[in-house]
């Protein structure tokens, strides 16, 4: 089965001081549909200061196996994930349970399970989250985002 190997761990590769961004999943479809350079807004090579969560990852796999041909979106899937750092969800679970309790308390909606997972991420890992769903990260708690909208 397809899993994310290319794909380097945030957690002990030294990639870390490098790291600035992570990008959600709709900046990354934008991207793999060519709606979107992520040259425009990073100088060099994007990959050297941008990551993405697990999640992503797990969300990128399931519009690829959707879809009409999955064996060719599995592989654009592959090339993208090819030495892009992957955050570990283990590396957020402090950061989600604190900001899913807080949120909750105070009454605000949770849009997306994922979003909350990506965005706990970004804040423990102290990253910018990219993104065109802002509205889904705007309740959080010190967080980072930037749209680099289609």
């Amino acid at each position: 089965m397809f899993g994310y190997s290319g794909g380097q761990s945030l957690s002990g590769q030294g990639r870390r001081a490098m790291m600035r961004y992570l990008l959600d999943t709709s900046v990354c479809v934008f991207y793999l549909r060519g709606k979107l350079d992520f040259s425009r807004f990073v100088e060099g090579q994007w990959r050297e200061c941008c990551c993405i969560s697990e999640v992503t990852v797990l969300e990128l796999r399931y519009g690829a196996e959707n879809n009409n041909n999955p064996q060719k979106h599995h592989h654009v899937v592959d090339v993208f994930l090819s030495g892009l750092t992957v955050v570990p969800i283990a590396s957020a679970v402090d950061a989600y349970a604190k900001e899913k309790v807080r949120l909750r308390r105070a009454g605000v909606p949770l849009h997306d399970e994922f979003d909350l997972i990506i965005g706990a991420s970004a804040i423990a890992s102290d990253l910018i989250v990219v993104t065109d769903n802002t509205r889904h990260f705007k309740n959080f708690e010190n967080i980072k985002i930037e749209s680099w909208g289609a």
